[in-house]
């Protein structure tokens, strides 16, 4: 029951994270002019969610933690992304840390899953 609970918790969290990714696209293009990095953070930002929603129809444990660890990965580049935008002064140090902390949540809780998921597969 606690999985289910987290899982959606989880899944509610990457998908309003997607959309603020969406928004941060929109705003650099519109207003940045910025069209490479853009076009980065849009792809690994948005398919965090997406992992976690294919990871819910797995075939397998395995394909469960395979799923969650490609989500893991794509958090993790996000972060990347967010951090030169900020460096580069694409976006100001108060959005990066509302977007940075959101991703380390989602990061935090993709791991936690996974070290879960993988005690199953061993056990």
């Amino acid at each position: 029951m606690v999985n289910v609970m987290r899982k959606n918790v989880l899944r509610e969290k990457s998908f309003g994270f997607a959309v603020r990714i969406v928004n941060l696209f929109k705003y650099l293009c519109e207003k940045k002019k910025e069209f490479v990095l853009s076009k980065q953070i849009l792809r690994s930002g948005t398919s965090v969610g997406a992992m976690v929603r294919e990871s819910e129809h797995a075939e397998s444990k395995n394909d469960f933690v395979h799923k969650m660890a490609i989500a893991q990965k794509e958090i993790n580049e996000t972060l990347y992304w967010l951090e030169l935008l900020n460096a580069t002064d694409y976006i100001s140090t108060k959005e990066y840390e509302s977007l940075n902390a959101d991703a380390v949540e989602i990061i935090k809780m993709i791991t936690s899953s996974l070290k879960t998921a993988k005690k199953m597969v061993n056990d």
